[in-house]
């Protein structure tokens, strides 16, 4: 079992923060952001930070946060990341912040986990961000799944053309048949306690796949 996970379990917790969850994916290989966790701005290394970057709150406590105001994007400089971070840390008091790059996709889709009551856990692929309760353009599997399956999850999408090369887009479909399995991977090998998974945005570039945004929620 994943350290990280493994400590959540031992302190009673079911959510874990965004921090964690990206350490777990990228203990997995799974392509995730160069963030940094901190609690003081002295902790961060201005030398690893490319600007602009996104501040965002860090706990197990506030999964949603941009409902609470705890997003930060486009910051320009650190005097904005310190004025900024002052005023999270006045906001959310003991709370954990992080700090990364902004990035930028062509596509956005989402890859989840989830623990279907009949099926056990399977693992979900469709168009992500903000729209993805709207379009609901989603395919399914259960875990675990083999290469041909993520292939064919991926022509499985009303949106499919788009990964296909529609309107000149260009995106690296390797990269996401790998990520797709790497992601079937980590819940096989922890599919007891996993409740469900959501990473979403998925950035796809034509070089490369990222998870910006990530959440894990154990059993």
């Amino acid at each position: 079992m994943n350290k990280i996970i493994q400590q959540a379990l031992s302190e009673g917790r079911k959510h874990l923060s965004e921090n964690e969850v990206k350490q777990v994916l990228k203990d997995f290989e799974i392509p995730t952001t160069d963030f940094q966790y901190f609690h003081d701005l002295s902790e961060v290394d201005f030398d690893k930070l490319k600007f602009p970057v996104a501040l965002k709150i860090c706990s197990p406590n506030i999964l949603h946060k941009t409902d609470v105001g705890g997003v930060v994007l486009n910051i320009q400089k650190r005097e904005e990341l310190t004025k900024h971070a002052d005023q999270m840390k006045n906001k959310f008091p003991g709370e954990g912040l992080l700090v990364e790059p902004m990035y930028k996709g062509l596509v956005e889709v989402i890859i989840g986990l989830i623990n279907d009551a009949t099926f056990g856990l399977t693992i979900m692929f469709g168009i992500g961000g903000i729209y993805t309760e709207v379009y609901k353009d989603v395919t399914f599997r259960v875990i675990p799944i083999q290469r041909t399956d993520a292939e064919e999850m991926l022509t499985e999408l009303r949106a499919s053309p788009i990964l296909e090369g529609a309107r000149k887009i260009k995106i690296d479909k390797e990269k996401l048949v790998q990520m797709i399995l790497k992601t079937s991977e980590f819940a096989n090998a922890n599919s007891k306690i996993i409740d469900q998974m959501d990473l979403n945005p998925v950035f796809l570039t034509e070089d490369s796949v990222r998870a910006v945004d990530a959440k894990l929620i154990l059993r």
